[in-house]
């Protein structure tokens, strides 16, 4: 999809957001070992697994019987027993002919004769066939972020690998003058948080040639450039992509992050992020994430609906980025379309107002993005 807006237009970001995501698909899976696998997306497996578990198991420690010999056992009733039970612990397979396992302080080994002192009902103390997982079961879900319980069923299926999906991602620091990085390490940080693989973190001079130079590296499956796309003499991110004739468009409705960039290098979706901390904040969480979550095969992400404590006042025609915090059951607006450092530590979750709203009154229930963990 190519976008040519006039060169002083602001393109929507729902238009910007589609032209990225349009005939993008999710990359080829690959497996990864168990232990590297963790809070990555799931792709598709098999649903092959055996029934979990695959024989009855005990699931306290204590001794194997048969319910039915147990009938009418107590304290004040001593019932011999005409075979003494097998002692099991947690894990243990069940002994064949046992339905239950009886605490072990209930059976009275002291006497040639075995007594049990106690009842217990078929199942106690028991694990059976297919209790913690039906066969037929795929052993991850596709789609879903893999979990430690996904990763304990792996392994108790007999598994070593897993197929996930994780995007390989190049970040390219158009040098500040003043040569900090805090915007592209906040990029990376954002990229590592949403499932997704940091191919290269690389630094280009600020001149067109020199930024058009950097695209042409490594083969990556999205492009992340991290300044240079404001209106200041030496901002020349937007030359270099029209350079390489890969930029779709300048200048984005939103707020913060109106002078991102987006774009394409043959098919792979690229994203120029504004250089200041809230503008890549707001244009990594409106832009790069659904990016992320199309390549990944991502399920998609749920929102929490909750009312506001305070109105949110928007302009028409921009699509502001919300902060919010969550305090008793309500969303507080903590920043709208200029985000302190401070916002953006204390946020919950976000939300973006839509571009012809003039923003909610207080009461309205609104549904927003949880941010505390951006999986």
């Amino acid at each position: 999809m190519t976008v040519h807006p006039p060169t002083s237009a602001l393109i929507s970001l729902e238009v910007a957001l589609a032209a990225l995501l349009s005939g993008l698909m999710p990359i080829a899976p690959r497996s990864e070992p168990l232990d590297r696998a963790l809070g990555r997306v799931a792709a598709a497996m098999p649903a092959a697994l055996p029934a979990l578990p695959l024989r009855d198991i005990a699931t306290i420690d204590g001794w194997a019987c048969c319910s039915l010999d147990l009938v009418g056992a107590s304290a004040y009733s001593p019932l011999a027993l005409s075979t003494a039970p097998a002692r099991v612990e947690v894990g243990d397979v069940m002994p064949t002919g046992s339905d239950c396992v009886l605490q072990a302080d209930l059976i009275d080994c002291s006497s040639p004769i075995v007594f049990a002192v106690g009842e217990a009902a078929p199942g106690q103390g028991v694990r059976r066939v297919g209790e913690d997982m039906t066969a037929h079961r795929p052993p991850v879900l596709e789609g879903g972020i893999v979990g430690a319980a996904d990763l304990l069923i792996a392994r108790k299926a007999g598994l070593s690998q897993i197929p996930v999906r994780s995007p390989r991602v190049r970040v390219i620091d158009v040098a500040s003058v003043n040569h900090e990085t805090f915007s592209t390490r906040l990029v990376a940080e954002c990229v590592m948080t949403s499932n997704a693989t940091i191919a290269a973190i690389e630094t280009a001079h600020r001149d067109a040639a020199s930024i058009a130079a950097a695209l042409a590296g490594e083969v990556c499956d999205l492009l992340l450039l991290v300044g240079g796309t404001g209106a200041g003499r030496l901002d020349a991110t937007a030359e270099a992509l029209t350079l390489s004739n890969a930029l779709i468009a300048h200048r984005i409705a939103m707020r913060p992050g109106d002078t991102t960039a987006i774009g394409r290098l043959g098919s792979t979706p690229l994203v120029a992020l504004a250089g200041a901390p809230d503008h890549v904040f707001a244009g990594f969480l409106a832009l790069v994430q659904p990016i992320l979550d199309r390549l990944s095969g991502r399920s998609k992400r749920i929102g929490t609906t909750l009312p506001l404590s305070r109105k949110i006042a928007s302009k028409v025609g921009l699509s502001e980025i919300v902060l919010l915090g969550r305090e008793q059951a309500m969303w507080t607006p903590l920043a709208v379309g200029d985000f302190s450092l401070e916002a953006m530590r204390l946020a919950d979750a976000w939300l973006a107002v839509p571009g012809d709203s003039e923003g909610y009154d207080v009461g309205t229930s609104v549904t927003a993005m949880p941010l505390r963990n951006l999986n």
